[in-house]
């Protein structure tokens, strides 16, 4: 078992919701819950394991399977048997055969005196069109859970299921705070693997912070050294685990599937991306991309300009996923014969250019943590510039809004080479397309990997800066 990493500040939010349980006990309604969402395998059930090993209260976690109802109530009662609650052998013995009834059965066995805590998982498994699972929760929160010293967990990796669970006009709207955890963050990538800062971005965009993917990098080394050994493996957590989450996410949508694979393949337009999907029609395509950006597995930007713009480019949000659709999917064949070595040759040929393309949302992230700074104001939108012939394309754009702003506050570029520094022909081309997108000097900035090599930038950040934004 790998150590557990990172999750500071997500370990803290779950220790205050149970403290906030705690000083209440007592009152009317002392019980406190939080909704965690979050892609599959970014380790939101690791972390609510080690959360509630950690923090001494007695607990019950429970995961629904989604085999039937049936089955998920089975499942309540064997979870139970593992449970720390004094009382849980009352539920193991019980087996109710609704969820009403084993909500009763819960409320009854919960510590009256102290806190406790109560998770369950993989809650989208269990919600229906109808929302039967979700009103009966609903009553239970209200007319007995919530009267109990009791932090109940809901965990889901469905991210449009969990939001769905607290909208308006759903059963228990309202009822419980949410809580996004997202991948581990480069600087934690980093700190778990033993890398510096380059190599530190280099691997997460590899793994997309995935902390299965993660746990199988040898510590310290590089990034041809880890895909060397996973692509001789096919059973490699980097290999099948994009392939389970599309499996359990778009079951039924192979439509949505095949458009996903044409924007993971690199298209970024509308029209192309049809084109790469087998010539799908208009309607079609507009409902596939407004699934997978419904589902934050696409998404749809636009530049970021004083004039608006159409001109919608598209891409896979997550980096992990990313990198699988462009470079694994479609060469798991080749990988499985024990040909990984030739998978290997194609993404160090291509590395360069995927690369300097793929961390440019680290690197608006990153900004947009660590502004304003002693050299560029705040912005509280950083995107980027393209026009629809891409003859001028800008990668970083500060704004005060987007994707139409009022006010244009910085411009700037990312070159993320090895051994090449951004130099005066890239300041030069920097200024040009900044005339393109507006007539007032705006500061420019440059993003280097290594470093800068020219006077008149007005900032210049390398890894280490962006790096350090994460752990401020």
């Amino acid at each position: 078992m790998v150590d557990f990493v990172g999750r500071g500040q997500e370990l803290a939010t779950l220790e205050r919701e149970l403290g906030k349980v705690a000083a209440a006990v007592g009152s009317q309604r002392p019980g406190r819950c939080l909704m965690l969402r979050g892609r599959r395998r970014v380790g939101k059930s690791r972390l609510v394991e080690t959360f509630v090993e950690r923090c001494g209260a007695p607990y019950l976690y429970y995961a629904a399977t989604g085999a039937s109802p049936r089955e998920d109530l089975a499942r309540l009662a064997r979870d139970a048997q593992a449970s720390t609650l004094p009382l849980a052998s009352v539920v193991a013995s019980a087996r109710p055969d609704t969820w009403d009834a084993a909500f009763d059965v819960l409320a009854a066995v919960l510590p009256h005196d102290r806190p406790s805590v109560l998770v369950m998982d993989e809650v989208p498994y269990l919600m229906d069109e109808a929302a039967a699972f979700e009103g009966m929760l609903q009553r239970a929160w209200d007319r007995v859970l919530e009267a109990k010293p009791v932090l109940l967990v809901l965990i889901g990796s469905d991210l449009s299921m969990m939001e769905a669970l607290d909208s308006y006009g759903r059963p228990f709207h309202q009822r419980g705070r949410e809580m996004v955890l997202g991948p581990l963050n480069p600087a934690e990538v980093g700190a778990m693997l033993g890398l510096d800062a380059a190599e530190a971005f280099d691997a997460a965009l590899v793994t997309g912070g995935l902390p299965l993917v993660c746990a199988e990098w040898p510590h310290g080394a590089g990034v041809w050294d880890f895909l060397a050994a996973a692509l001789a493996d096919p059973v490699s957590a980097l290999l099948v685990s994009a392939e389970r989450s599309l499996a359990a996410e778009f079951p039924p949508q192979a439509q949505a599937r095949m458009v996903l694979s044409a924007v993971g393949s690199g298209e970024r337009t509308f029209s192309n991306i049809g084109r790469a999907a087998g010539g799908i029609g208009a309607a079609p395509l507009n409902r596939s991309l407004a699934l997978l950006t419904h589902k934050r597995v696409v998404a749809g930007e636009l530049p970021v300009s004083l004039r608006p713009s159409k001109d919608r480019r598209y891409r896979v949000a997550d980096s992990y996923l990313r990198f699988w659709l462009r470079y694994l999917g479609p060469a798991l064949d080749e990988i499985e014969r024990g040909r990984g070595d030739l998978t290997l040759e194609r993404i160090q040929r291509d590395w360069t250019s995927w690369r300097g393309r793929a961390v440019e949302p680290l690197v608006r992230e990153a900004l947009s943590r660590v502004l304003p700074d002693d050299a560029l104001p705040s912005a509280p939108v950083i995107g980027g510039y393209w026009t629809r012939t891409n003859d001028v394309e800008i990668d970083l754009v500060g704004a005060d809004r987007g994707p139409v702003a009022k006010e244009l506050r910085f411009v700037g570029s990312v070159k993320w080479l090895e051994s090449s520094p951004f130099d005066r022909h890239d300041l030069a081309a920097l200024h040009v397309h900044r005339a393109v997108l507006t007539d007032q000097p705006l500061p420019v900035v440059a993003v280097s990997r290594s470093g800068t090599d020219c006077a008149g930038l007005d900032a210049a950040y390398g890894p280490a800066d962006l790096l350090a934004a994460w752990r401020v």
